[in-house]
């Protein structure tokens, strides 16, 4: 299995069909397997898509391999909804942070080293997008494994009440000491393509954060004084599909300044779900 563009043999991607405004392409999921060996990891098997989920299996049992574990990066149901049909499809455990979305299998917690068929993959908490959030790496091949945590194009929505700003801000600096400690070659995100410059994209990603945040006290400053109201000034002309994630980007920003001091004398409404 290649990665166009990336030069791995270890990983290699089957695209679901649920494309969106907040799914890109639709969701990547991930085949990884040690060249010549019988045993294959597959994360983020996607939603419940009966034929995704069986062409997945396919490819794999066409390769004459199996599937001995499946990881979930979140719990999202774009990447895991479809586990328990895939699980039944492959016989294989369902690892995850959430014990609510383990099928037979452990936990991922940070540091844990999952090996198949001589594959060694290291578990990376990444949390900020959900509190569950994981990265895998991929040590033999510099290729990081991102879920929702970074994106192939744009970047993600920080859900307030699930994972938060300030838990996302400590995983994109410590996914940026990865890059350059762990040479990384290229990040393979949850939706859209590779990304074969993962330190430029991840200091790209604390710039746009720290730009939203600017953007944030300039219109407090200016006087908005609610969710919404930042929410127009803010994100103005926003896809109508992804306004809702967009205020609460907003309510996440809020709570991460109103922690930090950079703002203060909000309504309670800014501050709370």
């Amino acid at each position: 299995m290649r990665i166009d563009g990336s030069g791995t043999l270890r990983a290699g991607c089957v695209l679901c069909p649920n494309p969106g405004p907040m799914t890109l392409d639709g969701t990547n999921t991930w085949i990884l397997r040690e060249p010549g060996a019988r045993d294959v990891v597959v994360v983020d098997p996607g939603p419940h898509d009966e034929r995704h989920l069986e062409r997945v299996a396919r490819t794999v049992q066409e390769q004459g391999a199996r599937v001995v574990a499946t990881l979930l990066t979140h719990h999202h149901f774009d990447h895991s909804e479809g586990a328990r049909y895939f699980s039944e499809l492959t016989g294989s455990p369902v690892h995850a942070v959430d014990p609510e979305h383990r099928i037979g299998g452990e936990g991922l917690e940070d540091g844990r080293t999952v090996e198949a068929g001589g594959l060694e993959l290291q578990v990376v908490a990444t949390p900020g997008h959900t509190a569950d959030s994981v990265s895998v790496l991929l040590p033999a091949d510099g290729v990081l494994l991102t879920g929702d945590t970074v994106l192939g194009r744009g970047t993600t929505v920080i859900m307030d009440g699930d994972g938060g700003l300030a838990a996302y801000m400590d995983t994109l600096y410590r996914l940026r000491d990865l890059a350059r400690t762990a040479e990384l070659r290229a990040l393979l995100p949850g939706h859209g393509p590779i990304l074969t410059d993962p330190l430029g994209v991840l200091e790209g990603y604390i710039a746009h954060r720290e730009e939203r945040l600017a953007q944030v006290i300039e219109a407090v400053r200016g006087g908005a004084a609610t969710p919404a109201e930042i929410t127009a000034v803010v994100y103005a002309g926003v896809d109508p599909a992804v306004l809702g994630a967009a205020e609460s980007s907003v309510r996440a920003q809020l709570r991460y300044l109103t922690d930090r001091g950079d703002v203060d004398g909000l309504p309670l409404e800014a501050g709370e779900n």
